[in-house]
């Protein structure tokens, strides 16, 4: 049984392997050895941890099964770096990665360096088919951390008064039209088909492809703003029990929620953190930062609701997959363009929360070993979310992509769009 029906040949699985390796260290540059060590909270990991860990994925994955002779770089990272693969062995407990203070970030690199010879002798070896496509997830798995990497360093940096900034605080462009007030685009429903199908990559959990009825529903033409979402603050949204899930509001009074994650008020002025450091809070950039029950309790109070993921997929499969992603280096969400007509900003500035959990497509099964722990052990008590970010690579995302956090999930670049019934 393989894992998907890759697309690529070898040559273009070398290029997309060599890329995606130097993209992960040009994100680690800016970096300081404390910078990628320390842990902010349990949900994050040090960059040293991601830059590892996406080593040791093609290492154990990879290298000791298809590369004869193949010897680790150090037996102590299969415990170390090893994230929750249970059939791989013990590992370090996630809550306790800032603990590894060593080896040290140069170290890491040079770990890395070895596999990357390891893995471009396997490519000029003729690799059997199983050994290309488990190469082609690493690259897609080693995407996801990049952006993890990001949004970690992110917190960790939030953490700091002095607010340092990854990259320079040079001012980003932005569109100075007002936008309009929000607009939607009617969907007729019926029974459409969704999910990954046919070749190239996708992860297990897209697929497979499958007959859903969806209702005639309506689907904001963009995303909820910075501007709206104080106009939910300044109407009491945070303080009104009857708009929230009862989960929600206990959460939001156990943490004092009362704004998005990283807002700041000072002598009256809207200020945020961002990976550019701490900047004046733009109100017609997309709302970002903001957990699951936030986004619900902002489409109950705007009379509206969030969109099944059924109805996001088949509102983007007609669209190119073309947005603000990590490859335009803007590191934050930019506004919608005021003069464009009908869905916009589909894919890219913020991942967009849906309203369906994250469970199996009809005829899922995970795949035999430990790869069939990547997806779905983790199917309960999660929702989906959609469309990529500001920080996810080019070419990561495609319609049928399905990210998925806990409800309380604040620190991911993740928005909202709003829907309603036709």
């Amino acid at each position: 049984m393989h894992l998907f029906q890759s697309a690529l040949g070898l040559k273009d699985l070398e290029r997309f392997y060599l890329e995606v390796r130097q993209t992960s260290e040009a994100l680690g540059e800016p970096l300081s050895d404390a910078d990628a060590t320390v842990q902010s909270m349990p949900d994050a990991s040090p960059a040293k941890w991601h830059l590892a860990h996406t080593t040791w994925f093609f290492e154990a994955m990879v290298l000791s099964r298809h590369l004869e002779g193949y010897k680790p770089f150090d037996e102590k990272f299969t415990f170390l770096f090893n994230s929750y693969y249970e059939t791989m062995g013990a590992r370090q407990p996630r809550p306790r990665r800032g603990m590894v203070t060593r080896p040290a970030l140069d170290d890491i690199y040079a770990y890395r360096a070895y596999v990357d010879q390891a893995v471009a002798r396997l490519l000029t070896s003729r690799p059997t088919r199983d050994a290309a496509e488990l190469i082609e997830l690493g690259c897609h798995h080693e995407q996801q951390h990049q952006e993890l990497l990001l949004t970690d360093i992110l917190h960790l940096f939030a953490q700091n008064p002095i607010r340092p900034s990854y990259r320079a605080p040079a001012p980003v462009s932005a569109e100075t039209a007002a936008l309009p007030a929000l607009s939607f685009t009617d969907f007729e429903g019926g029974i459409v088909e969704i999910g990954h199908g046919g070749a190239g990559f996708a992860f297990d959990s897209e697929g497979p492809r499958h007959r859903v009825l969806t209702e005639p529903f309506r689907l904001a033409d963009r995303l909820v703003t910075n501007a709206e979402w104080m106009e939910f603050i300044e109407d009491g949204g945070y303080t009104t029990p009857l708009l929230w899930l009862s989960e929600g509001w206990t959460k939001a009074l156990a943490e004092g929620w009362s704004r998005p994650l990283y807002w700041e008020t000072r002598d009256g002025q809207h200020w945020t953190m961002t990976l550019r450091g701490f900047q004046s809070l733009d109100p017609t950039t997309p709302v970002a930062h903001v957990s699951y029950f936030e986004a619900d309790a902002f489409a109950t109070w705007s009379g509206k609701r969030l969109p099944s993921e059924a109805e996001w997929e088949v509102a983007a499969q007609s669209l190119d997959v073309d947005g603000n992603f990590l490859d335009l280096n803007r590191l934050s969400p930019e506004p919608a363009s005021p003069r464009k007509v009908g869905v916009q900003q589909m894919f890219g500035d913020v991942w967009e929360w849906t309203r369906s959990p994250f469970s199996p497509y009809p005829r899922f099964r995970a795949v035999a070993g430990a790869v069939g722990e990547y997806n779905g052990k983790f199917m309960s008590g999660q929702f989906v979310l959609r469309g990529g970010s500001c920080a996810t690579p080019p070419g990561h995302v495609r319609a049928s992509y399905r990210n998925f956090f806990p409800a309380h999930t604040r620190w991911q670049f993740a928005g909202l769009r709003l829907a309603d019934d036709a």
